[in-house]
């Protein structure tokens, strides 16, 4: 039997050729945009949750599609309703969208077995954490064995105002991020060593920076003291921090400065090394 060979006309051949090389927007799901537009929105907001009608105006967007769009995201976990004043902000299925990130991307991954080096070296509780907006979210721990420790805060959001981990990383915000992410001028007091006032808070952010290190001592909860330092990506941007924490009467001022200061500042290197970073340098 004669074999039969099929010729495409040159038209078919240019249209396929035209579909292959069709822009992937052109494949986007409008609504799909839109919910994701409205998770965007929070990134650069100043305050933690937004209501419908600012979500509607500047997104460009119907205040029913708004509606709609928050309902189907709060219903996944992914936006939830703050009750008391009825406006909408992130749900705890970004944070764990965003661990699982991390953990690809080989941030806990990395920073794991320096950690677990670091507790080895002294015995107190190594955290590593990450900013969120004015928060910070602990990732991860290495538990110190003493019997009187820090409570486990994995999974935790506290402030970054009064943290050694969240002005680790605060430090290296520019002024006017500094802004949105602390609109208001006056901070809530934890203890009396809370820094209070933000123009008190920028000053000190700006000795963090020069030193490279951030201290809390008794600044959020009292007799806990921490020292952290920041952990750079391969682009030199601070994406997290380490900390040691312990009892006061068993860190001491005396003790972190000498010890374990320059354990976390050599354990924060690690890991940023770990994740591409190279260190500019030291002058002679």
């Amino acid at each position: 039997m004669a074999k039969t060979t099929v010729k495409k006309s040159a038209s078919a051949t240019k249209e396929s050729s035209v579909k292959l090389r069709r822009p992937k927007q052109d494949y986007t799901i409008q609504s799909v945009v839109h919910a994701l537009d409205i998770l965007e929105a929070f990134k650069g907001a100043a305050k933690e949750d937004l209501g419908v009608t600012e979500l509607s105006e500047s997104l460009g967007l119907h205040k029913n599609n708004v509606f709609r769009l928050l309902a189907t995201l709060e219903t996944r976990g992914y936006i939830e309703q703050n009750k008391s004043t009825g406006n909408y902000r992130l749900g705890i299925k970004t944070f764990e969208m965003g661990q699982v990130f991390l953990v690809q991307t080989g941030l806990i991954k990395q920073a794991r077995p320096v950690m677990e080096e670091l507790l080895a070296r002294c015995n107190e509780t190594v955290y590593l954490a990450v900013l969120r907006n004015e928060k910070i979210v602990y990732m991860d721990i290495a538990e110190t064995t003493h019997s009187v420790r820090v409570a486990d805060r994995v999974g935790a959001v506290l402030p970054a105002y009064c943290t050694s981990v969240g002005k680790a990383l605060l430090a290296y915000l520019s002024r006017e991020e500094l802004d949105k992410v602390f609109p208001k001028t006056k901070f809530e007091k934890f203890t009396d060593n809370t820094i209070c006032e933000r123009s008190e808070l920028y000053s000190h952010l700006k000795e963090v920076a020069s030193r490279g290190y951030a201290l809390d001592l008794e600044e959020y909860e009292e007799e806990v003291f921490c020292v952290s330092a920041p952990v750079m990506d391969y682009t030199g941007k601070a994406v997290a921090a380490i900390c040691v924490s312990g009892p006061g009467y068993r860190m001491g001022l005396e003790r972190i400065i000498k010890e374990l200061l320059p354990l976390t500042l050599k354990g924060a290197a690690e890991i940023s090394k770990r994740l591409g970073y190279n260190a500019p340098e030291a002058s002679k």
